[in-house]
This record gives structure tokens, C-alpha cells and sequence, in this order.
């Protein structure tokens, strides 16, 4: 090997380290700072975590007691969401992974799910506010709320589920089809079991962001103050985020309230985290049965 050729190896080398450690100082400014603010979100707010903080409804102005009921109405907002989306979603990915032609038409309409998974969230609440709660005559409710959020974020389904779909090899819809079966038992059997886990990877991201919206629910859904749980799709109800932009914008006693603002953030990850990992653990159960 000549001089020149070492030369330009040991080059091409440093360019390598460079760009890994590039990298991995990339990832330790993402980690550090996500540590930083979850560090400072939990040494405030971890002095409001109470028994009765967690089980009762506010009192005094919002000054004492809990936040019972925007822990209730931020999972009924957020499986009222999966419930509208989750379906909708596969059922759109299975259309256009394994039935719709490739061509201009289909590649519009993927550009119009991808432009609607960047739309503004107030954009969706105003909508869901004119269409649900004034046409539909649903009102502020959960039920316009759930069907709201479940529009914002059907993109997201959509896309992570088709995605999914179409990385199922096609030796199994081909063994499938030899076997003698339609087409709609080898997606029902073959395709959509081999897709689940990475359909659930798309619900994970849309359960983080389904129970962390604001806009939305503030105008189809949540309600200021409420001593009472939802009983019916048609009542209004409290929402974690709603509840800390009142706390830290609306309050009359907004610097009282500090820790119970950092708590609440505090509940609405958690309650976010501990949703995403049950959903994480569904599908590594899935991928162990499957065994593909």
C-alpha cells in the first residue's frame, strides 16, 4: 500500500470518528435534556403526590384537594380515542396496502394523510367543535371529545399500520392463497397477526398523544371544574391537560397552585408512560406467540 493510499485510509477513518461521535453527542444532548426536564418536573411536583391528591377532587379554588376526576376523564379520553382510531386506521391501511392499485390516485391520498398528521391540534378542536358538539348537537361531551381526538390521530395509525402491512413478507400471502384461501382470510389470518406488533408500535405514539392534547378537548370536551364522573358519552368531563393550563393560566391563585401544577404534569406522564407500556408489553407477548 502506497503512501498516498495510508493516507487517505487514516482520513477516512478520523471522518468516521467524527461523525460517530457527532452521533453520540447527539443522543446525549436528546437524553440529557429529556433527563433534565423529567429531573426538575419530578423534584417539583413529587412533593404533591398524595393519597388524597390522587383520589379526591379539587377544593378551594383548586388550592387543596385532588385530581381524581381529569385521572378519569383523561383515560376515558384517551381509550375513547383508540377506540375511534385503532380500527378506522386498519381498516384504511388494509385498503390501500393490500387492495387499492398503485398509481396517482393512491399516492395522493398518502400525501393528504401525511399533510392531515401535520395539521395544528387547534385546527382539529375547531373542527370537532363546529361538526360534533353544534351540527351533531353532541355538545361539550366525551363522546365529541373522544371522536375528536380519534380524527387527530387516525394519520398516525394509519401510517404506522400500513407500514406494517406492507413489511409482512409476501411468501405468506402467497403460501396462503396456494392454500386455497380468499384473499380476506389470508389479510384476516396471515397478514393482519404477522402486522400486529407494528400496528401497536403506531398505537403506542398515538396514545402519548392522544392523552397529552390540549386544544382539542378544550373545546369539545373538558370542563373548567366538576365535582362529578362521567356517567354518560354526553357529559362533560375533567382532562389532566385542560386542568394544567387552568392551574398555571386561569387560576386566581396561580402561584399557590405551583406544586400542584408540577404534580399533575407529573400524574399526566406517568399515566402516559404507564399507558405506552402496557401496550409495549401487549406486543412483545404478540411477538413471542407468533414466533414469525
Amino acid at each position: 500500500m502506497s503512501f498516498t493510499d495510508t493516507k487517505s485510509l487514516a482520513g477516512r477513518k478520523l471522518r468516521q470518528e467524527i461523525a460517530f461521535w457527532t452521533f453520540r453527542l447527539a443522543i446525549l444532548l436528546v437524553l440529557g435534556s429529556l433527563g433534565a426536564i423529567l429531573g426538575w418536573i419530578l423534584i417539583q411536583g413529587a412533593g404533591a403526590i398524595s393519597w388524597t391528591f390522587l383520589t379526591e377532587p379539587p377544593k378551594e379554588a383548586m388550592t387543596q384537594g385532588g385530581i381524581f376526576p381529569a385521572i378519569v376523564g383523561t383515560l376515558y379520553l384517551t381509550v375513547g380515542a383508540i377506540m375511534v382510531a385503532l380500527p378506522l386506521g386498519v381498516a384504511a391501511a388494509v385498503y390501500l396496502s393490500e387492495y387499492a392499485n398503485e398509481g396517482r390516485a393512491l399516492r395522493v391520498v398518502r400525501l393528504g394523510i401525511q399533510n392531515l398528521a401535520g395539521v395544528p391540534s387547534v385546527i382539529f378542536g375547531l373542527f370537532g367543535l363546529a361538526l360534533f358538539c353544534v351540527f351533531f348537537g353532541f355538545g361539550v361531551s366525551l363522546l365529541a371529545g373522544s371522536v375528536t381526538l380519534g380524527l387527530l390521530i387516525l394519520p398516525t395509525v394509519i401510517g404506522a399500520s400500513e407500514e406494517a402491512l406492507r413489511a409482512v413478507p409476501s411468501t405468506f400471502r402467497e403460501a396462503s392463497l396456494g392454500l386455497g384461501a380468499t384473499r380476506w382470510q389470508t389479510i384476516r389470518k396471515v397478514v393482519l397477526p404477522a402486522a400486529m406488533p407494528g400496528i401497536l408500535t403506531g398505537s403506542i405514539l398515538a396514545i402519548g398523544r392522544a392523552a397529552g392534547e390540549t386544544a382539542p378537548i378544550m373545546f369539545t370536551a373538558a370542563t373548567f371544574y366538576t365535582l362529578q364522573l362521567p356517567t354518560s358519552p354526553l357529559h362533560e368531563v375533567m382532562a389532566l391537560p385542560y386542568h394544567i393550563y387552568v392551574l398555571a393560566t386561569a387560576g386566581t391563585h396561580i402561584a399557590e397552585t405551583r406544586p400542584l401544577q408540577y404534580g399533575t404534569v407529573l400524574v399526566l406522564i406517568s399515566l402516559v408512560l404507564g399507558m405506552s407500556l402496557l401496550a409495549i408489553i401487549i406486543r412483545t407477548r404478540m411477538r413471542r406467540t407468533k414466533n414469525w
